[in-house]
């Protein structure tokens, strides 16, 4: 099965198949399947700070180490990789979540995946010109959620549901009490996944540095 074996090749490089899906005629044209892959943690920070792209001193280190890496599997595996940077036209990695069956819409408006939770982030996938077999699709955990913590963990509650205040939240970086570019979004901390998930607070931190 090539979701066992690529589980298995991503292993090796702190990755993860981050849930699966079935392409429309009209993406990737000559692709029929699609696995998406982010952050098998704990265990990635470690990995990644300790690449040659983290250490060279030149810009965008984890997208070129996740080009690298995910590159790698995709020749291996008769692959294509695709990406979720690299300049418009940007795929659709929101709508792709959705429909492998394993992120869903929080009560925030952020995507929630059944094993990160809000912390869930893709460094690729890998496109296949066969069409592989599909794994059942994962429950939202926000429904046996009975506290649902990340409604009110905003400090300017910039997170409405259906609306990110971008503007409102970028602001109060620098406000003394708001510990979010040390430790990450503060909404995605609050999620019981995201704290059951083992990401290291020097990713969020990087990658807090990268937003602002």
């Amino acid at each position: 099965m090539m979701l066992e074996k690529l589980s298995a090749l991503a292993a090796d490089v702190r990755l993860a198949p981050f849930g699966a899906l079935h392409l429309r005629a009209d993406e990737l044209p000559g692709m029929q399947s699609l696995i998406l892959l982010g952050p098998d943690e704990p265990g990635f920070w470690a990995h990644f700070t300790a690449s040659p792209e983290y250490n060279d001193g030149a810009p965008d280190p984890m997208n070129r180490w996740s080009e690298r890496v995910i590159g790698d599997l995709a020749r291996t595996l008769d692959a294509r990789a695709v990406f979720p940077f690299g300049g418009a036209p940007y795929q659709p990695f929101i709508d792709w979540a959705r429909r492998s069956g394993r992120a869903h819409l929080s009560p925030v408006g952020l995507l929630v995946h059944d094993r990160a939770g809000l912390m869930v982030s893709y460094r690729g996938a890998l496109a296949f010109a066969e069409r592989i077999a599909l794994p059942p699709a994962a429950a939202s955990p926000c429904g046996t959620c009975a506290t649902q913590p990340c409604r009110g963990a905003c400090p300017v509650n910039a997170l409405k549901g259906d609306h990110y205040d971008v503007p409102l939240c970028k602001n109060d970086l620098d406000r003394r009490a708001n510990d979010c570019m040390d430790q990450g979004c503060a909404v995605r901390r609050a999620c019981p996944l995201s704290q059951n998930y083992g990401r290291q607070p020097a990713q969020s931190a990087f990658h807090m540095r990268a937003f602002r």
